[in-house]
């Protein structure tokens, strides 16, 4: 795997590492919150997208449309089923079960599908980087977890969103040749327009939730699409099986970062999974 490519996408690990702890400060209701950050997403991206479009003669087609509509529905589904599964059970339950089994699926479906080809270290490589994802997160059934089985049932529904979405954006810029960067700024525009009814039934939680979340939501808009935008440019030049479990080296990340701000323990864990992250990449790597 080239080593840009792996560059990109661990700066993509981290952007996401830091959204998603910032989302962690999130006050008010959830499903305006997603609405609020994805509709600041599609106001800032879709202009750019739409000059990016035209300096590249770049032209609407129905692959775009097609591509945006899946992806977006496709994006949406795994948020809700995130959702779902944080209400039935513990973030460290549904988490790291929906991280670690993501990348796995992601990989096996593009050997079987997509017919790409992997050298022995890269897919051990691989695996090793999901192995330590899971001892960087811990185990999802020890401890004191609330309802652990419907918490892992979740967190495996949503790794399946987050493979198939995967592979989907991963077609879409590789076979399809679209350009990352218009094909996810149309994509964050649907997700908004899909989830603009649900905030609406909610319409007397907008207010307070802008006023209380305004530098979260704001963070958000921003490094969430960079994130995943660097990923769909890593996916144009390296095999997507072993882009889907480098970028969830941002749990290890974000395990750190929740272990310095809010004071969540098993720091020697967390260094360990860390350092078996670091271990498959360098086994990716070469």
């Amino acid at each position: 795997m080239p080593a840009a490519a792996i560059a990109i996408v661990l700066i993509a690990a981290a952007a996401h590492a830091v959204w998603n702890t910032v989302s962690k400060y999130k006050r008010g209701d959830t499903v305006v919150f997603v609405w609020a950050y994805s509709a600041a997403s599609a106001l800032l991206f879709v202009p750019i997208g739409i000059v990016v479009m035209v300096v590249g003669n770049d032209t609407l087609s129905g692959h775009l449309a097609i591509g945006a509509v899946v992806s977006a529905v496709l994006h949406v589904a795994y948020s809700l089923s995130l959702q779902a599964g944080y209400d039935a059970s513990e973030l460290g339950v549904v988490y790291p079960v929906a991280r670690g089994i993501g990348p796995v699926l992601t990989m096996v479906a593009a050997i079987v599908l997509l017919g790409e080809h992997l050298t022995a270290a890269a897919v051990i490589g691989a695996l090793v980087v999901v192995a330590g994802i899971m001892v960087g997160t811990g185990n999802p059934f020890g401890g004191n977890k609330n309802q652990p089985a419907r918490g892992v049932a979740w967190g495996m529904t949503t790794g399946i969103a987050i493979a198939s979405y995967t592979l989907w954006d991963s077609y879409c810029v590789t076979t399809l040749h679209l350009s990352p960067f218009t094909y996810y700024a149309a994509t964050m525009l649907l997700e908004a327009l899909i989830l603009t009814p649900g905030a609406l039934r909610r319409r007397s939680e907008i207010a307070p939730v802008l006023r209380d979340n305004t530098a979260p939501i704001a963070t958000i808009a921003v490094l969430s699409p960079i994130a995943y935008i660097l990923v769909l440019v890593a996916m144009q030049h390296a095999p997507v099986a072993l882009v889907a479990p480098l970028r969830e080296s941002s749990i290890v990340i974000g395990s750190l970062l929740a272990w310095r701000l809010f004071g969540e323990s098993h720091l020697p864990r967390r260094i360990v999974g860390a350092a078996v992250v670091l271990t498959g990449i360098a086994a990716i790597s070469f």
